[in-house]
């Protein structure tokens, strides 16, 4: 591998693209390895939207910004550790003359060069969201996904799942756990009558009509305006909050660049790793987080962070 100065190209070990619960996750073990480590932060954490994160050891009802930064003072503590603010913009492997060992460099999109031995993707997915009025503003406030993050803030009250694929219905099932629950079709006809018998048997109340907007002070959601039909008026259902699964996306193409696989799961493709050592189908890429799960949770990011950090050092270790 070309040295810095050669290249006038900044040279680390590792480098780790995210610095949310799984990229500091990864880090905190290289960093505790005593390895040269570089984590490339874009400050746009998945979680940002959300007041409170919950059900993580520890830290229930803490801010996931605060979470996040304290995390980053722990692990800026360890003095083979640095932080770059930037956005990756390309990541290409690279193979030095006379060593036999890849090695890639990242751009960032300031144009500065980084160079390291191994990878670690930790730069999560996006949602993406229904166009309805009202919807996106409210997301991480009282537009949610995840039950176990944030239903108990909402038992008891009414509640919605909008209704996205076939999954829906069990997530309406699901959701009816915390409180009285609409199952909003959104003007979809695809729900199968067998289905629409147990939901009803459940006591799942199913509202065909399209949706209008969303109403509410603020991030607070008072109901649902249906659209008007066949001569009815406009009505508002109440609601304190609409659960939607979002689909996703990866948030950022490097993957696609370095040629890693992904597989398709339910609300979108995840990337592809070793059960074991979380590295990609790319020798030296490895990957942690919601980038590369099917069901997405805050301890669940940080745990694959750990993985992925664990099977890096070992790598370098054993000259894999």
């Amino acid at each position: 591998m070309a040295t810095a100065a050669m290249t006038n190209t900044q040279a680390y070990e590792v480098i780790v693209i995210g610095g949310s619960f799984a990229g500091l996750s990864a880090a905190m073990q290289l960093a505790r390895a005593r390895r040269r480590v570089c984590v490339v932060d874009a400050g746009q954490p998945r979680n940002r939207f959300a007041a409170a994160s919950h059900g993580f050891f520890g830290q229930d009802g803490e801010p996931p910004l605060a979470m996040i930064e304290q995390a980053r003072r722990k692990l800026a503590a360890y003095p083979t550790v640095r932080f770059v603010q930037g956005t990756a913009v390309s990541a290409t492997a690279q193979h030095s003359a006379g060593s036999p060992e890849n090695g890639f460099v990242v751009v960032l999109d300031d144009g500065t060069h980084l160079e390291a031995h191994k990878l670690v993707l930790a730069y999560g997915v996006q949602d993406g969201l229904p166009e309805i009025a009202g919807l996106r503003e409210r997301w991480g406030a009282t537009v949610l996904h995840c039950p176990y993050c944030h239903g108990y803030e909402f038992a008891g009250q009414r509640l919605g799942v909008l209704y996205h694929s076939a999954g829906s219905a069990l997530h309406a099932q699901l959701i009816a756990d915390w409180g009285p629950t609409t199952l909003f079709l959104n003007g979809d006809t695809t729900l199968e009558s067998a289905e629409r018998e147990r939901l009803q048997a459940l006591g799942i109340t199913i509202e065909p009509a399209p949706i209008a907007a969303l109403e509410g002070p603020g991030q607070a959601l008072q109901g649902v305006r249906l659209q008007a039909t066949g001569g009815s008026d406009a009505r508002l259902v109440p609601l304190a909050a609409l659960y939607v699964a979002a689909t996703t996306r990866p948030a950022s193409p490097l993957a696609e660049q370095l040629g890693c696989a992904f597989d398709e799961g339910p609300m979108g493709p995840y990337l592809r790793t070793d059960a074991n050592t979380r590295m990609t189908t790319v020798p030296g890429v490895y990957a942690a987080g919601d980038l590369t799960l099917m069901r997405h949770n805050a301890t669940l990011a940080s745990a694959e962070g750990v993985l992925a950090g664990v099977g890096v050092h070992q790598a370098l270790v054993f000259g894999q």
